[in-house]
């Protein structure tokens, strides 16, 4: 690891507001520039490829055009060059989101256009198929989808908030800005949450009893922040059968800026990233901590520990090596 791309902890991008901070640094934790590369959303670790997979920064006027990349990784040799990242889907519908889905293919977010729908599809980066997995709710076309989870069931849970008919490129929007579960085996897709402004990232605890959504409603046109609406993280239960949310409550409010992207490490805390960079909360909701880095949108763990969160900042990825680790995966691929 080079020691000129790498932070060291005593040169402060790492603020500590409670002692449990620790157990997430601990002795030696570093914040490093993995490369420069237009990397803005859906980060995911694949650990068969010692891959991240990422969507780039949406580029032109009006319908913003975005690919699908891939960095190919070296083990924890940062900072990388920058031909180690390739395009494997060019022009990807405006794609957001990602996560793994239970047979090792890529589940993305597409926003759409106005020629093409917004949908979740199933992206096979060997082959560069792609199938549609669901794109409307009774028959009514989703608006952007943002981000997507996999239940241990194999349900697919996503968010659809409207910031694509917000920012103008899709039309008006024919729903609400839901949180949804669609199950593949049946094809039913279900409302499980109706109560957002805009909901943005999710994630699941580590044993899936409590799903957490956050809510960026604060964040409108491209580039506002109205502070009395929303910017906060929710918490639900999710039902014994792994269908229905219960128990709404407020987790955490952010301080600076809006949530965005959101994980679960596998003692059950809680990771959001916001203005200054990514917060880190306790189970109950009380922040510890917060790895500075503006500009931070979304991360994952990776690496062959899962100690590695890999963030994605728009002009580069970091790699800010812990002591803390990612759950264990149910899915196919990945970690």
């Amino acid at each position: 690891m080079s020691a000129v791309a790498s932070i060291a902890a005593n040169e402060a991008p790492f603020t500590s507001h409670n002692a449990a901070f620790a157990d997430v640094l601990g002795r030696a934790p570093q914040l490093t520039r993995v490369v420069g590369v237009d990397a803005h959303e859906g980060p995911v670790y694949v650990a068969d490829e010692d891959a991240l997979y990422f969507t780039s920064l949406p580029r032109g006027t009006g319908v913003p055009v975005v690919d699908v990349k891939r960095l190919a990784l070296d083990g924890d040799r940062f900072p990388l060059e920058p031909e180690r990242v390739d395009v494997v889907r060019p022009n990807a519908n405006a794609a957001n989101g990602m996560t793994h889905g239970l047979d090792g293919r890529l589940l993305v977010c597409e926003q759409g256009a106005p020629a093409s729908h917004g949908q979740i599809s199933a992206f096979d980066p060997a082959t560069g198929e792609v199938e549609t997995v669901v794109d409307s709710w009774r028959g009514l076309r989703f608006n952007s989808p943002n981000d997507v989870v996999v239940g241990r069931d194999g349900s697919i849970w996503s968010t659809d908030p409207s910031y694509g008919h917000l920012q103008g490129f899709k039309p008006g929007p024919l729903v609400g800005d839901y949180v949804y579960r669609h199950d593949p085996r049946t094809g039913q897709t279900s409302v499980v949450a109706d109560s957002f402004e805009k909901p943005n990232g999710l994630a699941f605890s580590p044993d899936h009893s409590v799903l957490y959504v956050t809510d960026s409603g604060a964040n409108q046109e491209a580039g506002s922040f109205y502070p009395k609406l929303p910017h906060h993280i929710v918490a639900f239960d999710v039902t014994a059968d792994g269908r229905h949310l219960i128990g709404e409550r407020l987790f955490a409010v952010t301080a600076r800026g809006f949530p965005d992207g959101i994980k679960v490490d596998s003692e059950s805390r809680v990771y959001a990233s916001s203005f200054g960079g990514v917060e880190v909360f306790l189970p109950e909701g009380d922040l510890i901590g917060e790895i500075t880095l503006p500009g931070a949108v979304n991360f994952a763990f990776g690496g062959a520990e899962r100690n590695i969160l890999f963030i994605t900042a728009d002009t580069a990825i970091w790699a800010a090596v812990l002591n803390a680790r990612g759950p264990s995966t149910h899915q196919a691929k990945g970690a």
